[in-house]
């Protein structure tokens, strides 16, 4: 495995947000974090970040506890895209994708960090945005930056928290693509949030369902988006049916 999760337990203020919280993400692997509002997905992800301090448990990665690695390090073989960019800086668009390469060099970027870029902001579709001020694009233009941003990072392993919330359809598809087609060309893996279940139900190897801080179900995506698992963690009732060999959700309204 890559990265692993044991018994991870982190609160504010006394009260638990995670509560022994165990999952495992393999090479190559897409991993899905669902639940509801207020179960975990996000503190989870800053914590595997080491952006938070768990009270409790171990993460590792390929073994070594993150506790022992520095902040470069991390960054190096970690990518982490936010559900917001707290950017406030004026910075074109291509600048801002370049400094995904800081880890790897200081602040003076190489002709083959240059490279990289470029390639990056093909990757994404960002070309026409290149000389843009970031602060002047909108919540999907930036998100997509910022994905752009980790990937140049060339880490090993992907954190997204909802990589996909301020895209439409498209682009979340587009986004989604890239992806898996990175777990699968070149090795990464990636754990990511996600809010629609039907996309996690497409795109994910593997998920984990959390419900109140804990891991309720994990496993193939058929075997945790179940009507029954839906019901209980989100209180809706739902038709869970099949298409190209994936589940897919139907809802039917909240449960009375």
């Amino acid at each position: 495995m890559v990265l692993k999760v044991k018994d991870l337990v982190f609160a504010y203020s006394g009260v638990k947000i995670l509560d022994r919280v165990s999952l495992e993400l393999e090479r190559s692997e897409v991993l899905g974090v669902i639940g509801p509002n207020g179960a975990g997905k996000s503190t989870l992800i800053r914590c595997m970040n080491r952006v938070l301090r768990p009270q409790s448990g171990k993460i590792t990665l390929d073994g070594i506890d993150i506790r022992d690695m520095d902040r470069i390090d991390i960054a190096r073989r970690m990518g982490y895209v936010p559900q917001a960019s707290k950017n406030s800086f004026p910075a074109t668009v291509f600048d801002t994708i370049l400094m995904g390469r800081r880890p790897h060099g200081g602040w003076k970027s190489s002709s083959s960090d240059v490279k990289k870029a470029l390639e990056v902001l093909k990757l994404v579709s960002l070309e026409d945005l290149a000389m843009r001020d970031f602060t002047e694009l909108s919540g999907g233009q930036q998100q997509k930056v910022v994905l752009a941003r980790a990937l140049v990072q060339e880490a090993e392993v992907l954190l997204l928290d909802e990589p996909t919330s301020n895209l439409d359809i498209r682009q979340q598809l587009e986004t989604m693509e890239i992806i898996r087609r990175l777990a699968k060309e070149r090795g990464i893996s990636a754990l990511m949030a996600v809010h629609d279940l039907n996309l996690a139900a497409r795109y994910a190897d593997r998920i984990v369902m959390l419900k109140g801080g804990r891991v309720l179900d994990a496993g193939d995506p058929f075997s945790v988006l179940t009507a029954e698992n839906i019901k209980a963690v989100y209180g809706v009732e739902a038709a869970v049916k099949e298409d190209d060999c994936r589940p897919y959700i139907l809802p039917r309204g909240s449960v009375k």
